[in-house]
């Protein structure tokens, strides 16, 4: 006759069953907590002849660090295998759930069958299976199996089948590799097959990063032809990886290209490289490098390395392009109110009008400025220190060394009104060869320099005023400066300060030019008045209006800049922004002898999110001397939030002073939390040498754990 001991009781019932003890009745060790197995029911019987321990209601059984949930369990001692059945659920360590009609599995959870198997992984994508069997805890293998990281997506029929999912006669997940694998496989759409492969993988969600093949890319190109790219991504290591992509064209043969990547506590290295025998016997390619490194918290270094063999070869084959590439090395340190930079310039021009033998090498260029601390009566002393050395293969080679020191008081007055008195000196020194002299073919070499000395006198008075919950504030600002006239000789060569811009950024600087080669002399003033009204909830609308008056008109400005005269024109700037959707900003260059606009910009944004406008006008005339041509253009973006899946996305760019469109767009996302759809159109005018005018069509889908999908075409023509 069977001896049974039934437990039952209102409450949770739990009782320790070690698998080591094959009787209650004999003392044994103790077993490790990974040998323990924890019954919690509110119902558990065993009987102790078949050795066979039963459990139901709430029945939760634990081993280690794994978690078993269901209606019904039944562990046979003997044979060590569990039985759960009925809303049978399985936790795991590494965040998985496992959940099935019923499990046999042995009594560590390691090895076992389970059936009408559902899975949700840690990163909340789920498989569905017929049946699966589980191998040491690490392998499970099912059979007719689905695997879907969506839920909704925009799906109104909560029962039909999720967006995308892969079927699969056999599905794979190996734990230890941390890859899913995939046998005999269909890819669906809204339930509808679309793409069939015998095999593929793809890492699982404990990866963060793993090396192996991505998406491959497709593409067609007036200039490539049919161009595929099958990038393969190595993770070196925790802090390092290298994507290397082949590109196979039917037109212009293999494109290599590579992109390194290295963070580290104290570094970050960026580069991007590729090389082609193009169907011209010509090799071509670039290299572009960007490295940080911070040695302690006072000095950091890095390198800029931009170059490619030729002047379109980066738009050619679809790469970031800017109409110079500059190269660069670079040491800093930071103290307090010191700093110091040590740097190396090269540069290579990709426009039509570049001349190699004209471009020149910046070797070293050295700058060092300090300010003190706060003295007596608050006053403070500066010093600057400025070195150049240029070099160019053809023209004129320069060597710079410049020294500036001041001393500034300030001072508030019973009114409120900050005034700051500052003198100040500055000597430059220069040796130049090959200079050409104005006015003749011949050149000059030798040296030159000079000392400017300057006295100032900056002033504003800041009132205040509330009227209920705005803020008005009205701030007049006036500053004087003295120095002597003259400064910039002919025999003093001109590298940095060729191009000037005024505009209320600059009225008030001690000199418009930007950099140290050309120097602002003579008695100036310079006066503005500073407008704003600011609300409680964030509204604010803020005005500038200003002006420069010399006693002497100055032949250093070019014509048409805006300070050649007694009277510079007026500067000014407006700011509008009433709430968070809109935002108006306005910035403009007025004529002083009739008050027409010499520069005009635009800038606004307005509307919501959901259908947000972003516009940008620009007018300003050449000046004389200047290598850009005048300028009004017109362009702006429309982004609509269509709902909450689908947004677009509108732009365009227009040359009014050509009465040309040089570009416009037109994008199409549709995103949810498992797929990303785009579409985009665009047409370029841009022309430059064998670059013409360019259509571009641009297909990519992101499916969430999978991948890309990408592919274009692009045609060029007249």
């Amino acid at each position: 006759m069977r001896k049974l001991r039934h437990i039952t009781a209102a409450f949770v019932v739990s009782i320790l069953v070690l698998s080591l003890i094959p009787d209650y009745g004999n003392a044994q060790p103790q077993a490790s907590e990974e040998e323990q197995i924890l019954f919690t029911a509110d119902e558990v019987s065993h009987d102790r002849e078949l050795g066979i321990t039963k459990a139901s209601g709430n029945v939760e059984v634990s081993r280690g660090k794994r978690i078993l949930i269901a209606d019904k369990i039944s562990y046979n001692q003997g044979q060590n295998i569990l039985s759960a059945s009925g809303n049978v659920s399985l936790l795991e360590p590494t965040g998985e759930v496992l959940f099935a009609e019923f499990i046999e599995i042995t009594s560590d959870f390691k090895d076992g069958i389970l059936k009408q198997l559902r899975i949700r992984l840690s990163d909340n994508a789920r498989i569905a299976a017929a049946g699966a069997r589980r191998s040491g805890g690490t392998i499970l293998e099912m059979r007719n199996a689905v695997y879907s990281p969506c839920e909704n997506c925009g799906h109104k029929d909560k029962d039909g089948p999720p967006l995308w999912q892969v079927k699969a006669k056999k599905i794979v997940h190996d734990q230890p590799n941390q890859i899913i694998e995939y046998s005999d496989a269909w890819l669906e759409i809204d339930g509808n097959p679309v793409f069939y492969t015998p095999y593929f993988s793809h890492p699982d969600p404990t990866v963060k990063r793993k090396s192996g093949f991505l998406t491959p890319g497709f593409q067609t190109s007036t200039y490539l032809g049919t161009s595929l790219s099958t990038p393969y991504f190595f993770a070196i290591s925790p802090s390092k990886d290298l994507t290397f992509t082949p590109t196979v064209t039917s037109k212009q043969r293999v494109l290599l290209a590579g992109e390194y990547r290295q963070r580290l506590s104290k570094s970050e290295t960026n580069g991007i490289a590729s090389i082609t025998y193009n169907a011209n016997n010509e090799v071509r390619g670039h290299l572009d490098v960007k490295a940080r490194f911070d040695r302690d918290s006072k000095w950091r270094w890095g390198l800029d390395l931009k170059r490619a063999a030729d002047d379109t070869y980066l738009r050619r084959y679809g790469f970031t392009s800017q109409s110079t590439l500059t190269s660069r090395l670079f040491a800093e340190g930071f103290s307090k109110r010191n700093y110091l930079s040590i740097d190396a310039y090269v540069f290579q021009g990709l426009q039509v009008s570049d001349s190699p033998g004209q471009t020149p090498i910046v070797l070293p260029m050295i700058e060092y400025s300090r300010l003190s601390e706060p003295g007596r009566w608050g006053a403070q002393t500066s010093f600057n220190a400025h070195a150049l050395a240029l070099t160019r293969t053809d023209g004129t080679d320069t060597r710079r060394i410049s020294l500036s020191g001041g001393w500034k008081l300030p001072h508030i007055g019973p009114l409120g009104d900050v005034t700051n008195f500052t003198v100040s000196a500055r000597g430059d020194l220069y040796h130049r060869t090959n200079m050409a002299i104005p006015g003749s073919t011949g050149t000059d070499s030798g040296f030159t320099g000079r000392v400017v000395p300057e006295a100032r006198l900056d002033w504003r008075l800041p009132l205040a005023r509330q009227h209920g919950t705005v803020s008005q504030v009205i701030e007049p600002v006036a500053s004087t400066i003295v120095s002597p006239y003259g400064g910039n000789p002919s025999d003093i060569p001109n590298e940095d300060s060729i191009e000037l811009e005024f505009d209320e950024t600059n009225l008030f600087n001690s000199s418009r030019f930007s950099g140290h080669d050309r120097v602002e002399g003579g008695p100036r003033v310079n006066y503005g008045l500073k407008w704003g009204l600011f609300g409680a909830k964030g509204g604010s609308t803020t005005a500038f209006v200003g002006q420069s008056y010399r006693l002497k008109k100055d032949d250093t400005f070019a014509q048409d800049s805006g300070l050649e005269d007694h009277f510079s024109d007026f500067v000014g700037r407006v700011n509008i922004s009433p709430g968070k959707n809109i935002e108006l900003m306005y910035r403009t260059r007025i004529d002083k002898s009739n008050l027409s606009p010499k520069r005009n910009e635009i800038r606004m944004e307005a509307g919501p999110p959901a259908l947000r406008l972003s516009t940008n006008y620009i007018f300003f005339q050449r000046q004389d001397g200047s290598e850009f041509s005048g300028r009004e253009e017109l362009s702006g973006k429309i982004n609509a939030k269509l709902d909450r899946f689908w947004l677009t996305k509108f732009s365009g760019r227009y040359d009014a002073s050509n009465n040309e469109l040089r570009s416009i767009g037109l994008n199409f996302t549709y995103e949810c939390e498992c797929f990303v759809f785009s579409a985009s159109i665009k047409r370029d005018f841009y022309e430059d040498r064998d670059i013409r005018p360019n259509d571009t069509f641009l297909l990519k889908l992101t499916f969430k754990t999978l991948g890309d999908v990408k592919t274009g075409i692009s045609s060029s023509g007249g």
